[in-house]
């Protein structure tokens, strides 16, 4: 690990000689309205970015206002996980629009990508994007299918309006995969099925208002997720925000005042058809009023949020359903003293409740069997305190840290044999290579620091640690969670554009899990007895990402993608090693 370390550290220093040796015209020019191009920190709009022809007078007087907000460890990226990298080569919005790229690598891998879009007479915009990724998977490491494919087809509209924009989106993915991550026994049959599929069907509105005078923004989520072995969840979401901004104190020089109310309603229902046949229902109300009073770039917000949930759940275990009704209030309020762009301190409390969907679930862990307990995680307080700033719009940073306690903390616990006979015509998921959710109360530390920096106009580096400790009631430890997560970015332009590299390292450290080791050498040799271990580990990993881009004509470039070019075979989660070093190639036409 040490010589991959050495390595990663001279393709950066190298990368950055590379960048700094550039003639001195490539000098940083960078003026008030520039975003950056990377996600690691985002600024998030308190009113609506000013587009052509677009917002009229009421919001174009108001111009836009931005912070500096934290955005989770590696939330704009992947590691090379077997059932795809999404890996298409992504640098600004420019190079997203009108485009169509075909790439293949070893591995068997196959990527289809593409995006259009068009504006109408009466200045509707319309249209549609596609993605398709697949991959062999790993045939030289195990003997049964790890082939895992994804697919992504969307159609989006925005109607610009008098009063305001109304942009509605729907999108069908598909994800087709296997449980290959079987480490406790050896199948009889390489032929063995091991297969898992995924559909899932998104339509989301959305209309926000030009004035944020009461009504500010309307937004209606739905989702409809079904998979192979039965299980079926709907999830639908309705927000509401009411506000009045800018409102004046009399009795105070320079300060303001904004007037928030944000109503939600979301409901989520899930039936699993296997094992012990889970369902659950869950409606929640969340009323959240708030009080911003500001001077500059100094403020302090005051707010709460009142929830109501009304969960059931019902299983074959438990013959009638279990019906719970509570309501919550969980304090919010934030500070900031802003002593200058550079130096800006803040500290505050939030809490909150989240209703854990399958949907959500399948996101961070794909192999969960078809079969899962659902709770939701409150957050009854999170204390937060940090610095940010943005140093002569070069280095933006955001350090914090915070502590909070959390009930019904979501994690991932490997499964036993669900059946311990001696069976070998077994189904996917009862090889001991399934996940189940579970849930502790506890505490958590966590503490976080992302920084951004622009050398030149035309490079952008980012950089991004995250820790997170756990303290539970009653597992000594928390399964499949590192203790740190961290990453580093870069991505530069030459060439006046026409050459685009980009770079991403991530990092993670070991993490507990448990796990079984089974055996029949017992008196019954028909029966596998199973022991469980709940201390195992799984190793820590370092990734190392790679692209580039050549526009060889204005509509059409060529393309290079690496990924875990260290070619470590680590594990995401207990018996599901990674694709090793993957090299893609391929084309692109834009028009």
């Amino acid at each position: 690990m040490n010589k991959r370390f050495q390595i990663l550290s001279l393709l950066f220093l190298g990368f950055s000689q590379f960048a700094f040796s550039q003639i001195k015209d490539e000098k940083l020019i960078l003026d008030r309205k520039r975003e950056p191009e990377v996600k690691k920190i985002e600024k998030k709009k308190t009113s609506i970015e000013a587009e052509k022809n677009y917002p009229p007078e009421e919001k174009s007087a108001n111009p836009p206002t931005y912070d500096i907000t934290n955005v989770p460890a590696s939330s704009d990226f992947k590691t090379s996980i077997i059932q795809g990298e999404d890996i298409s080569p992504k640098f600004d919005a420019e190079y997203q629009n009108n485009y169509f790229q075909l790439g293949m690598g070893n591995y068997g891998k196959i990527l289809a990508d593409g995006n259009i879009s068009t504006k109408l007479e009466n200045g509707m915009e319309v249209g549609g994007d596609v993605h398709f990724l697949s991959t062999n998977g790993l045939r030289k490491v195990y003997d049964w299918n790890s082939k895992q494919s994804t697919a992504n087809v969307g159609l989006f509209l925005n109607s610009y309006g008098e009063k305001g924009k109304l942009s509605v989106s729907a999108d069908y993915g598909l994800n087709d995969y296997n449980y290959y991550g079987i480490y406790a026994l050896t199948p009889a049959s390489s032929e063995v099925d091991l297969q898992q599929k995924t559909n899932r069907i998104k339509v989301n509105g959305y209309y926000d208002f030009y004035s944020n005078e009461i009504l500010n923004d309307v937004r209606l989520k739905s989702s409809f997720l079904s998979d192979h072995f039965g299980s079926k969840e709907n999830q639908a979401e309705v927000l509401v925000n009411l506000s009045k901004h800018g409102v004046e104190l009399p009795s105070f020089d320079d300060v303001k005042f904004n007037a928030d109310l944000g109503l939600n309603l979301e409901t989520v229902k899930t039936d699993f058809d296997l094992l012990d046949k889970n369902s659950s229902q869950f409606l929640n109300a969340t009323l959240a009023p708030k009080m911003t009073f500001f001077k500059e770039n100094s403020y302090l917000m005051i707010g709460s949020d009142f929830s109501f949930l009304n969960a059931k759940n019902s299983n074959l275990i438990v013959a009638d359903q279990v019906q719970n009704n509570r309501t919550f209030w969980f304090p919010k309020a934030e500070l900031q003293f802003a002593a200058a762009d550079e130096f800006k301190f803040y500290a505050g409390i939030t809490g909150g409740l989240k209703l854990n969907s399958y949907a959500d679930l399948l996101e961070q862990n794909p192999y969960l069997v078809s079969d899962q307990e659902l709770r939701a995680t409150e957050t009854k307080y999170k204390f937060y305190f940090g610095l940010r700033g943005d140093i002569d719009q070069n280095i933006k940073y955001d350090f914090t840290a915070g502590f909070g306690k959390m009930n019904d903390i979501l994690f991932f616990k490997a499964n036993d044999l669900f059946n311990s006979t001696v069976d070998y015509n077994r189904p996917a998921y009862d090889f001991a290579n399934t996940f189940s959710s579970v849930y502790d109360n506890g505490t958590v530390s966590e503490a976080k620091a992302s920084v951004q920096y622009f050398p030149l106009a035309n490079l952008a580096l980012d950089a991004e640690v995250n820790f997170k400790k756990y303290l539970l009631d009653n597992y000594e430890n928390i399964f499949n969670k590192p203790l740190v997560r961290a990453s580093l970015g870069a991505k530069y332009s030459m060439l006046d554009k026409k050459l685009n590299l980009g770079a991403k390292a991530i990092f993670a450290t070991d993490q507990t899990t448990n796990s079984f080791e089974l055996n029949n050498g017992g008196i019954n040799s028909n029966v596998f007895i199973s022991s469980e271990n709940r201390n195992d580990k799984v190793g820590g990993f370092a990734d190392l990402n790679l692209s580039a881009e050549y526009k060889v004509h204005k509509n059409f470039s060529i393309f290079a993608l690496g990924n875990n070019l260290l070619n470590t075979q680590y594990q995401t989660y207990k018996g599901y090693k990674v694709l090793g070093a993957q090299i893609l190639g391929g084309v692109k036409i834009t028009f």
